[in-house]
């Protein structure tokens, strides 16, 4: 049975083949960079550069614990250095499009950072501007490449479970906003910087909804002051339907995080260990349970790597393959438009308390 999942490992390899590695710059040196970029960068046997942060002496701390070469005075001594190919740009959302726009302007190829851009004419704006500039844009969606994830949406393109009906999410954490102090005060919350991962996913896999429902809230003495419980539906032509039910304030400690797709011959089903551990993390489980193999019940499928830092590699490889090879990278600017016009969907559906249609006005 074990050679049957040999197409499967394959989907989700991570690695980076010597042609495809160019030199990358990274801007920004937060904890993101430092526990899951630069140690997945360096697993994937890319060139760092050099790292700009506005906090110099934080820029110097990491480049120095990672073994990078330097630090950048500023960001134009950074877009400057002709040897960079591809800028990693990992600041707070508000800063991102300024700094892709000066990217881009140098000629570099460009790996954003979720959410893309603050609403879709922004990124509508950075995906015509990267076209018209012969360059490449990715956005580091990397749950897409998490082994658990890749695996399960290889197995869904082999045809395992039949026709995909229905795929779910169920995240039930605690989680302390207060590591990042711009999170706790932001209007919108969790469906625009936790969810987004799953909704990411879902599209990975089921595609764009027709409609989208979504409520959230918040719980009684959190300190965050955005929505920390959503619940996301979404629905698609005939009777496929997803579900995203996340909260972030479990205060009991019986945490979970699990995902599950159903089809109309089996199901596939697992965890997201990075959740149970963050930031840390375990190995995801995954399992599936198919007609089609057979597999005689749940056959659990070896899962070795984890969402942080393993699957930061994903969206870089992707990227560099673009970029060496032509096409489009898989989460590339223009693909993500459809998650943010997903996002802006299910917050209008949230604020009205009706379904909505995402791309729509209505």
């Amino acid at each position: 049975m074990i050679d049957v999942f040999a197409p499967i490992a394959a989907a989700a390899d991570l690695a980076v083949p010597a042609a495809h590695r160019l030199p990358v710059a990274v801007v920004g040196a937060g904890a993101i960079v430092d526990v899951a970029h630069l140690p997945a960068y360096r697993q994937a046997g890319l060139e760092i550069t050099g790292l700009f942060d506005l906090d110099a002496g934080r820029a110097a701390e990491v480049a120095a614990r990672h073994g990078v070469p330097r630090t950048y005075a500023s960001l134009e001594e950074l877009l400057a250095d002709e040897r960079v190919a591809v800028v990693d740009i990992a600041v707070a959302p508000g800063a991102q499009p300024a700094i892709a726009r000066a990217a881009l302007a140098a000629g570099k190829h460009l790996l954003c950072q979720k959410p893309f851009a603050p609403d879709v004419a922004t990124g509508q704006a950075l995906v015509d501007l990267a076209a018209a500039s012969g360059l490449k844009v990715a956005v580091n969606q990397q749950l897409r490449f998490d082994e658990g994830i890749a695996a399960a949406r290889a197995m869904v393109r082999e045809g395992w479970i039949g026709e995909p009906t229905a795929m779910t999410f169920t995240v039930n954490i605690l989680t302390d906003w207060s590591a990042w102090d711009w999170l706790v005060t932001t209007d919108r919350l969790e469906i625009v910087y936790h969810s987004i991962h799953y909704l990411d996913a879902i599209r990975s896999i089921l595609g764009d909804p027709e409609t989208v429902f979504c409520t959230g809230s918040r719980t009684p003495g959190q300190v965050a002051k955005g929505e920390t419980r959503t619940m996301s539906t979404l629905v698609y032509p005939g009777d496929v339907r997803a579900l995203v039910h996340a909260t972030h304030e479990n205060r009991t400690g019986d945490q979970e995080a699990s995902f599950r797709i159903d089809g109309s011959e089996g199901a596939i089903k697992g965890t997201l260990g990075l959740l149970y551990d963050y930031p840390h993390g375990r190995p995801d489980t995954l399992e599936v349970n198919s007609r089609v193999l057979p597999t005689d019940g749940w056959l659990p499928y070896p899962v070795t790597g984890r969402w942080l830092p393993d699957a930061v590699a994903g969206p870089m490889g992707s990227l560099l393959r673009a970029i060496a090879e032509g096409g489009e990278p898989e989460t590339s600017g223009a693909d993500n438009l459809g998650t943010l016009r997903l996002l802006d969907a299910l917050y209008r559906s949230m604020d009205s308390g009706e379904s909505r249609r995402p791309g729509s006005s209505t």
